[in-house]
């Protein structure tokens, strides 16, 4: 590796992320992990002739779903 090219190797930190940048970038995740969760549950609700892969649908919604969690945990211990 360069560390030549390292972001920090001179100590410098201008391209350190605010806190308000962070918690934005938070809420964009937040946001997307919640419009992924309604696409899956939506299509494992008009499946009905694979019962597979509406299994798997609503495991990932579930997946989504922990992970708006932990995020929504993340946003509100930093607000």
């Amino acid at each position: 590796m360069n560390h030549d090219v390292d972001y920090d190797r001179d100590g410098d930190r201008e391209d350190a992320l605010s806190v308000t940048s962070v918690m934005q970038a938070l809420q964009s995740s937040l946001e997307q992990e919640e419009e992924m969760m309604r696409n899956y549950l939506i299509l494992a609700e008009r499946i009905h002739d694979n019962d597979v892969l509406k299994t798997r649908l609503e495991n990932f919604a579930e997946g989504n779903a922990k992970r708006s969690r932990q995020l929504i945990d993340e946003l509100s211990l930093n607000e």
